[in-house]
């Protein structure tokens, strides 16, 4: 509990410090001034959202090791398992023409595995011990061949942009809606602004914010919902359609074993399937869909 709370702060504290000097630095360069108005709100908006998704990004490996206590293996660890692990991994990566990248396990009851780093040449590959229990050497080897497939194909840093974007974009409009309300609610006060229309304003920003954020959810869930149709394509490549196909229904019959509530920033780059029920929200498309993309067979 402690070290996530210190992450939590840490994290924020980069963020705060990363975006006062890059606004410190576009102030003396006059670009605010320059922007003038809407375009300096803009501005600012943008630097606060990619800078979140930015720190985020740079933080991710080594956030993930630490919440989820992920050790780290060489291939030289003398367990049969853990090593073969890591020589897969290695294996893989090698076709895929990859850097290597760190390979880990973490102590979990749930059937998944997870990649993340801020760049190919950072990256890290980490299975949970309940997924080493329940699946087969090729199962296995199907989930690392679709989790280095999101490394390949720049998922980290792809799905950062976007969130960026989005995170940009939903502050920007939460402050024009808030703006429009403690205009309207100030226009006929000779005084100027009055304190109602401020505390109006503060609450509208917030609960704009929530609207434009759930919105802003569904885009970046339904980019994230296709490349995980390309990793899973990328995983057949690699390790073999069977491979592939076998590793997303063994996830099916463990589809309640898995936990995106201790790290919901990993659940994107996790091999779990999604929900029909909430398919707008969901960052995976349904393990069947999925099957029936690899199979051939209309989505």
């Amino acid at each position: 509990m402690l070290k996530r709370v210190f992450l939590f702060v840490a994290t924020n504290i980069a963020i705060m410090l990363m975006v006062s000097i890059v606004l410190a630095v576009l102030g003396q360069l006059g670009v605010l001034d320059l922007a003038g108005g809407q375009g300096a709100l803009l501005v600012i908006c943008a630097v606060w959202g990619m800078g979140a998704a930015l720190v985020s990004l740079a933080l991710s490996r080594k956030m993930a090791k630490w919440t989820l206590g992920v050790r780290l293996i060489d291939g030289r660890s003398g367990n049969a398992d853990l090593d073969w692990l890591y020589n897969k991994v290695d294996q893989l990566r090698q076709q895929a023409n990859l850097p290597m990248p760190e390979v880990g396990v973490y102590d979990s009851p749930e059937v998944n595995a997870f990649a993340t780093g801020p760049s190919r040449k950072r990256s890290l590959v980490a299975v949970s011990s309940g997924l080493f229990r329940s699946m087969d050497r090729q199962e296995i080897e199907g989930v690392l061949a679709h989790e280095l497939s999101h490394v390949a194909n720049g998922d980290m840093v792809t799905m950062t942009l976007i969130q960026g974007v989005v995170n940009a974009f939903v502050l920007y409009l939460s402050h024009i809606v808030a703006a429009i309300v403690r205009g309207a609610l100030s226009r006929d006060d000779e005084r100027g602004p009055s304190p109602l229309g401020w505390i109006a304003g503060q609450l509208v920003f917030i609960a704009a914010q929530i609207v434009f954020g759930l919105l802003g959810s569904i885009v970046t869930a339904w980019f994230s919902r296709q490349r995980e149709f390309r990793a899973d394509a990328g995983g057949a490549t690699l390790a073999g359609r069977g491979a592939m196909i076998g590793a997303l229904r063994r996830l099916q019959a463990f589809a309640g074993r898995v936990d995106n509530k201790r790290n919901p920033e990993l659940a994107t780059l996790k091999i779990a399937g999604g929900s029909r029920l909430l398919t707008l929200l969901s960052t995976h498309p349904p393990l069947e869909l999925r099957i029936a993309a690899l199979e051939g067979r209309p989505v």
